[in-house]
């Protein structure tokens, strides 16, 4: 049996390191194509083009237009072979660090992320997530390689929106719960082979440090400070939950949350990956016997308590029928589907009563907070 581990060359993370990115690419390359949208231009721009030009880096930048899907990919990635570019270089969100991934795999150059919000584990993977005009998710590419650099700033994570953050958090809640799954059916993960003691290990390392942690984070980020407590979640939210989820592997969690992107009710109200994967997260705890009682209700209270959705209602399908949850089942339940990693046959009918389940014991979770 083969086992298999994957990881970025370096990590960076600390308050005010994107003061420091130009240094870091000097070894990578002399020449990068920085993609970003307007916004975060705006609030991290000045910092990056005095670091580039300090370091002697030159600078090609490029706006996101803010949807990975193909034809974004082949627009950035002429750009990059045009201009000359030997880095490329994601600042934002998971989408825009997808993208630039993707073009630093098709023009064979130095691959470079740099979130500015902790919503998701994209910048330290070696995977990119596929959406169309419709922001409709399609599917996802595995890449050869990892990035050469992460390097996250706390201190605009920080400053960032407290829903990024949080959205984060439940993105990384899911990796070791799904990580599981996949451990115990002996399932192949996105690297390539079978978990190692180490990922699976990362991968518990970030759900306790979740639980342990994530209250206090979220409270000192809606402060807009950096503490050891942001530092410890900023690292889970990205670092442990990336090597977790790509060398651990992915089930239930992940494939409800993804197949929620595309119900019109979830789309139009714009929910966050993270958010989607919450309910995904309640879904999985619903199907699989083999998870304790107690520890499931703790995982549901804490996305209760960090206010993340476990209900319907939250993801704005209050009343949904079992009908229009039907081909979601048919998609989980389908040939190649991440639920198969799971140690038991999973069923359409089996993904829709955990649905039903989660809503109700989301509901019932929630009622009982309220009661204390």
């Amino acid at each position: 049996m083969k086992t298999v581990l994957i990881s970025p060359r370096k990590y960076v993370q600390g308050r005010g390191v994107l003061r420091e990115l130009g240094d870091y690419l000097t070894p990578l390359g002399q020449k990068a194509l920085v993609l970003w949208d307007t916004s975060v231009a705006a609030i991290v721009g000045e910092t990056v083009r005095e670091s580039l030009r300090g370091a002697g880096v030159e600078l090609v930048e490029v706006e996101f237009r803010g949807e990975a899907t193909a034809e974004e990919r082949g627009r950035v990635g002429e750009i990059a072979r045009g201009s000359g570019a030997d880095i490329a270089v994601g600042i934002g969100g998971g989408k825009a660090l997808d993208v630039a991934k993707a073009v630093a795999i098709d023009a064979k150059i130095r691959m470079v992320t740099c979130p500015t919000i902790a919503s998701n584990d994209s910048p330290t993977s070696a995977a990119s997530v596929w959406y169309d005009n419709d922001h409709n998710f399609i599917a996802f590419d595995c890449w050869p390689f990892n990035p050469d650099l992460v390097l996250v700033d706390t201190q605009v994570v920080a400053s960032g929106p407290v829903r990024a953050f949080v959205a984060g958090m439940s993105d990384a809640l899911s990796t070791w719960i799904e990580a599981e799954a996949a451990f115990k059916s002996r399932a192949q993960n996105i690297a390539g082979g079978h978990p190692t003691l180490a990922a699976m290990t990362l991968a518990r390392l970030c759900f306790e440090t979740l639980l342990e942690h994530g209250l206090d984070a979220k409270r000192d980020v809606e402060l807009k400070l950096v503490t050891p407590a942001v530092e410890k979640v900023v690292e889970a939210n990205v670092l442990l939950s990336g090597l977790g989820f790509e060398s651990g592997g992915l089930a239930t969690a992940h494939m409800v949350g993804n197949l929620l992107s595309n119900v019109p009710e979830c789309r139009n109200a714009g929910l966050m990956h993270g958010e989607k994967v919450a309910f995904g997260i309640a879904t999985q705890l619903c199907l699989d016997d083999e998870f304790d009682t107690e520890e499931k209700y703790a995982v549901i209270d804490f996305e209760i308590a960090v206010g993340l959705p476990v209900t319907f209602e939250e993801l704005h399908l209050k009343d949904v029928t079992r009908q229009r949850l039907q081909p979601i089942g048919v998609a989980c339940a389908g040939e190649g589907s991440l639920c198969g990693n799971h140690p038991f046959p999973v069923t359409a009918d089996d993904i829709v009563d955990a649905m039903i389940a989660a809503d109700a014991l989301g509901r019932t979770r929630k009622q009982l907070r309220k009661q204390k």
